[in-house]
């Protein structure tokens, strides 16, 4: 029960940490709001997991 509370207390601390560099540091990077960096931002994380699923399933494979 100790190690699942640990982890919900680091993944709250991440993710307050991610908002507040949203929030305060990314006014710093001007984007510029185009149809090809809207793709990337939406489209990015699910690549990342598929690549992140696909190198596990390969390990998984091997052994």
């Amino acid at each position: 029960m100790e190690n699942q509370l640990s982890f919900v207390l680091k993944l709250l601390i991440m993710s307050a940490l991610l908002s507040v560099l949203i929030k305060y540091a990314a006014p710093i990077w001007p984007i510029p709001e185009t149809a090809t960096n809207a793709l990337i931002l939406v489209l990015s994380p699910t690549i990342i997991v598929a690549i992140a699923l696909f190198w596990r399933f390969q390990i998984q494979k091997q052994n």
